[in-house]
């Protein structure tokens, strides 16, 4: 069994289809997935999935790329966390890939509310969900200054080099790859994580984004994340089965995941 563990299944292509893609996911030996929260506005319909259908989990928190969203603060995040199946705080970090004209200095907002949701996974004893992108040295930098280790966490859909997920990784947090290590153009990222020990890493689809090949270009789906485990494999010298065991432990001991009942 596999286990996604990093979906958008509040996304708009997946309105009034939720039940065909669990139906898929079993299919494929997906057993369970964490649908991961983007903004206040949406948390709600995240936690409602959750709620609704047994397979799936929720999160809590503001991506980094979000503005003119509501803010969250602490105490409400660290609420919200206690609620039934909400397993993490996230998706937050930092992304400076597209500053639109701004300076490192203009961000501070970004990293202001990192720094809250950081604060709160160590109040809740839940672990982050951490986006970085063009901004790993910060994104460490304040895990450091505010005890993030203490939370724990994964660095979901990573694209940054060894020395980054390495330095990740020695800190206790987890490492995720997603269909973007089955690109033809991902060589450099397949060396990454084949540098990493399996005990440290998980598998997510990243859904309706980034579909692994041979599904590019489509809309990405939990039952995909096999694909994902296959290259792993395929990196490791190992068999799919034993991926989808390792990285099932991990998501299960990371987010205190239950075992399908």
């Amino acid at each position: 069994m596999f286990i996604d563990s990093h979906c958008h299944l509040s996304s708009e292509e997946f309105h009034a289809r939720v039940p065909q893609v669990l139906d898929e996911m079993a299919s494929a030996q997906v057993s369970q997935a964490l649908c991961v929260c983007t903004t206040m506005e949406e948390f709600p319909v995240v936690h409602g999935l959750a709620q609704a259908y047994p397979p799936l989990f929720a999160s809590v928190g503001v991506h980094p790329d979000n503005e003119d969203v509501r803010e969250p603060d602490v105490a409400e995040l660290v609420q919200l966390a206690q609620l039934d199946k909400v397993l993490a705080i996230g998706e937050t970090g930092l992304d400076y890939y597209r500053l639109n004209g701004r300076t490192l200095a203009d961000m501070e907002w970004q990293r202001e509310r990192f720094r809250i949701h950081i604060r709160a996974a160590r109040q809740a004893r839940k672990p982050l969900v951490i986006h970085t992108r063009s901004s790993a040295a910060d994104t460490l930098r304040i895990l450091n200054e505010e005890g993030g280790e203490a939370a724990g966490g994964v660095f979901h859909c990573f694209t940054e080099n060894l020395d980054i997920a390495k330095a990740a990784v020695d800190k206790g947090y987890y490492i995720s790859f997603s269909g973007i290590l089955t690109f033809k153009n991902a060589a450099d990222l397949r060396e990454v994580a084949g540098a990493l020990p399996l005990d440290r890493l998980l598998i997510e689809t990243d859904s309706p984004y980034l579909a692994p090949v041979p599904h590019r270009g489509k809309t990405n789906s939990p039952a995909y994340v096999p694909h994902v485990a296959r290259q792993m494999a395929e990196i490791h010298h190992c068999s799919v089965e034993h991926v989808a065991a390792v990285t099932t432990e991990n998501c299960r001991r990371l987010f205190r995941m239950p075992e399908p009942s």
